[in-house]
């Protein structure tokens, strides 16, 4: 790290677990994995970072994009179902009489 910041091999590393535990884990850590790995690909480009961790960076960041759409579509799905709950609940419920 002769050219980078004293934190951006574990910056590197950190992206990276973010990105598989965004994956396997938890979705909501997909947003973070990816602007974290965008603010250190920035960091990279500027000269400020350490060009040998791109590669863990721009997979942590990857994963994170994975995730954030597995997200936002599994959002979007239940979203639909509880429509669709509610729609034919809700129909059944109002042509009952006692």
């Amino acid at each position: 790290m002769s050219n980078g910041s004293s934190g951006s091999s574990s910056n590197a590393t950190l992206i990276l677990v973010l990105g598989i535990l965004s994956i396997v884990l938890c979705g909501l850590l997909g947003p973070v994995a990816w602007i974290m790995g965008n603010n250190a690909l920035r960091d990279i480009d500027a000269g400020l970072g350490n060009p040998s961790d791109r590669g863990m960076i721009v997979a942590g960041r990857v994963l994170g994009i994975i995730a954030t759409i597995l997200l936002i579509a599994g959002l979007a799905l239940l979203c639909l179902y509880f429509a669709v709950f509610v729609a034919i609940f809700g129909a059944a419920s109002s042509s009952w009489s006692p």
